[in-house]
């Protein structure tokens, strides 16, 4: 692989210019991607997605309007009984804007129900977000059956690389826009695609606990884990990357995460018995 070079200039690694995305060009390939992959090839004409309030859902909702249409578009409000009133007044804000179809569905009960038949005494945050995201992708699912629409993802690259999802729930629909995307790259989109200035602004949380966010989460901001995992996967080691003035517990930390977690990143490991098993095996072109 080919690495760019620095000569005649100052790296910078407090620079976002390689970052920077052509975002009229990246949006107009994003609905054309949508359109390709659910109304050409699955022959889906509906989108199904979860609108949290966040930038992300945000962006997908945008993206999704223009792929399909407004009338083809339907939202889910999926909160938990300790979701921010916020999060769903955000998400209106969305609704409002695109037009779009929007049902809430108040997964308390459902999650409750679960955490409630359990022998023990307390369930750590972490479960409780696992088991609420996993039970949102239920419901997603389900009302993609109903409508006779195609669930669509939300997740992007930085979360993808450091693990910062529930596995078999956010990472589960078939068809993800934002999944090469950077968090700060999926930033420079929602503000080319008019996504409300509050949502853009807002620091990204899980909305479980209050006063969480995803960066107190990290230990890193998303400019700074960006800019490192830009060069990471261009290559660098992370000897350069210190050499070239990143602080070296910033590149320790983003590395530590993208090692531990390539697990999540790739479907379930099949034990091999035969030359035919499916996707360690015996691979098929994806057109065909």
């Amino acid at each position: 692989m080919a690495l760019p070079v620095y000569h005649g200039m100052q790296f910078d690694p407090a620079s976002n210019a390689p970052l920077h995305i052509d975002a009229p060009l990246v949006a107009d390939w994003l609905v054309r991607f949508l359109q390709d992959e659910c109304i050409r090839r699955r022959k889906m004409d509906k989108a199904i997605l979860g609108l949290s309030g966040g930038v992300d859902s945000a962006v997908v909702a945008y993206l999704c309007a223009m792929a399909f249409g407004s009338e083809s578009v339907i939202a889910f409000r999926l909160p938990y009984k300790l979701s921010s009133p916020e999060s769903l007044a955000h998400a209106q804000l969305v609704i409002d804007e695109l037009g779009i179809q929007e049902m809430t569905v108040d997964i308390s009960e459902m999650v409750d129900g679960y955490v409630s038949s359990l022998s023990e005494a307390n369930i750590s945050p972490a479960r409780i977000g696992n088991v609420c995201a996993r039970c949102r992708m239920i419901a997603l699912f389900d009302q993609s059956a109903n409508f006779g629409g195609l669930p669509i993802g939300t997740g992007n690259k930085t979360e993808r690389l450091f693990g910062y999802f529930t596995w078999h729930a956010d990472d589960a629909p078939p068809i993800n826009p934002l999944g090469d995307l950077y968090k700060t790259q999926v930033w420079q989109l929602a503000s080319f695609l008019g996504v409300p200035q509050v949502i853009i602004d807002k620091p990204p949380t899980a909305d479980l606990v209050q006063a969480q966010t995803d960066e107190g989460d990290f230990g890193i901001s998303f400019q700074n884990a960006d800019r490192i995992l830009y060069y990471l996967t261009q290559g660098y080691t992370k000897e350069k990357l210190i050499s070239l003035g990143f602080r070296e517990s910033d590149v320790q930390l983003v590395w530590n995460k993208v090692a531990g977690t390539h697990w999540k990143r790739r479907p379930p490991t099949v034990a091999m018995l035969s030359t035919t098993a499916i996707g360690e095996y015996y691979l098929r072109p994806v057109d065909y």
